[in-house]
């Protein structure tokens, strides 16, 4: 099993299989956001397939930020090696207790700029 398939992101999908909030835009709900670093993944929906879950939202942070689809084991597999730099093994990391949230209402200046770029 995923180390990123928790309870809560289960229940966060729950209801919200890809496709399910195409053409929302900046009213579309965030599920659930995944961190590494600087990068952020803001998830609107996903589904199990087979032995995975992809995931669909908006990722921040990349050189280019964009929608996209990504799968959970992905995201689950990626580490970053900062033991040179007295920092450690980072991995992504699911954003606890985040209640559904219009992606309009998120305090990221970032993702509003994307956000604000979408006619």
């Amino acid at each position: 099993m995923c180390r990123l398939m928790t309870a809560e992101l289960a229940e966060a999908l729950k209801g919200y299989p890809l496709y399910s909030q195409d053409n929302k835009g900046k009213e579309a709900i965030c599920r659930a956001i995944f961190v590494l670093g600087s990068i952020r993944w803001y998830i609107l929906e996903g589904q199990v397939e087979g032995n995975d879950t992809i995931l669909f939202g908006i990722v921040i942070g990349m050189p280019e930020d964009e929608y996209g689809y990504v799968s959970l084991n992905e995201l689950s597999d990626l580490k970053l090696d900062l033991t040179k730099h007295g920092l450690g093994i980072m991995q992504v990391r699911q954003q606890p207790n985040l209640p559904p949230t219009p992606l309009k209402l998120l305090q990221d200046k970032r993702l509003q700029s994307f956000l604000a770029r979408l006619k």
